[in-house]
């Protein structure tokens, strides 16, 4: 049965500031026939290294606009996907389509579909609790790791800010996303803060913002997970083992040291998840979407790499 969904229209995404890319698109994931994800592709088609970057909520593949010319322009494939309900993807309209496996199938499809390999995984928020479930799956296409202000969420309690920012998108079925943005990141512009409204024409088109936190795999003080929580919760623990026990690969960690949800505690939980991951580039003004701070973040992961 096809899922219905609503597209925004290109215009909405015209002249957006730092944002030159063309728009690429896949429409016959299985599973997901009728639906059009968007992706943006820079660099040579056949680089050696592709970097994969996996935005979260509620942002899009923009997130990542200072990080992909620094990875192109050291002749790496740069590929940053809208997972579906966010960017230029296809949204579908019933909040209960969204699901954990809803979005980590669709991504694995992704992978798939442009047979990514040597991937170096690029990810933050919700594009790490997915993205970061996604090497077990095909341990062969992964190499490398940059991951910034995220964790793998196994059913605990939430702590207070997560717990704060949850009830705080329940009450806002409409949240204005450029606005929140810019309060979570006062450094973007007026304009770089509408980019990322521009997804967003109304309401309806926000079935996926409104899903994501409800999604988290963390109880609330004295509950049970939800039905909609707990789903990620054993694939999560998997993910976990992965990281600690057969991760092979090169990582990188940096952090946003002002971020009030997946701050520097959250992330020295995870830097202990990661076999071999170094200790992080701390950025002392960044925030919650540090990807902002993105250029000297990607020349320091490089340089790291050696592959700068």
């Amino acid at each position: 049965m096809a899922i219905k969904a609503l597209r925004t229209p290109d215009e909405r995404f015209n002249d957006l500031p730092g944002w030159p890319y063309a728009p690429r698109y896949v429409e016959d994931l299985p599973g997901y026939e009728g639906l059009r994800m968007h992706y943006v592709d820079e660099g040579p088609a056949d680089a050696e290294v592709t970097f994969l970057c996996i935005h979260g909520e509620p942002s899009w593949a923009y997130l990542f606009r200072k990080m992909m010319p620094v990875f192109a322009g050291a002749g790496h494939r740069a590929v940053a996907v809208d997972m579906f309900g966010f960017g230029r993807s296809d949204k579908p309209v019933d909040d209960e389509v969204y699901t954990y496996h809803f979005h980590r199938d669709a991504l694995l499809a992704f992978v798939e579909r442009l047979d990514l390999k040597n991937v170096c995984l690029v990810v933050q928020d919700w594009g790490g609790v997915l993205g970061l479930t996604l090497p077990m799956a095909a341990p062969e296409r992964y190499t490398r790791l940059i991951v910034m202000n995220t964790g793998l969420p196994g059913g605990e309690e939430a702590p207070e800010g997560f717990a704060a920012w949850r009830a705080f998108n329940r009450s806002q079925p409409d949240l204005d996303v450029a606005a929140l943005m810019k309060r979570a990141t006062p450094v973007l512009s007026d304009a770089e803060a509408a980019a990322y409204g521009a997804p967003f024409p109304d309401q309806s088109y926000k079935g996926g913002v409104r899903r994501f936190p409800e999604l988290v795999m963390l109880k609330e003080q004295g509950k049970e997970l939800t039905p909609a929580s707990k789903e990620g919760v054993e694939t999560s623990l998997a993910a976990r083992k992965f990281w600690s026990q057969d991760w092979t690969g090169d990582s990188f960690m940096a952090v946003g040291m002002q971020d009030p949800v997946l701050g520097p505690p959250a992330m020295k939980a995870l830097r202990k998840m990661i076999k071999g991951c170094p200790a992080p580039m701390e950025i002392a003004d960044g925030g919650h979407f540090v990807q902002e701070w993105g250029e000297p973040i990607a020349k320091a992961a490089l340089k790291e790499f050696g592959i700068g």
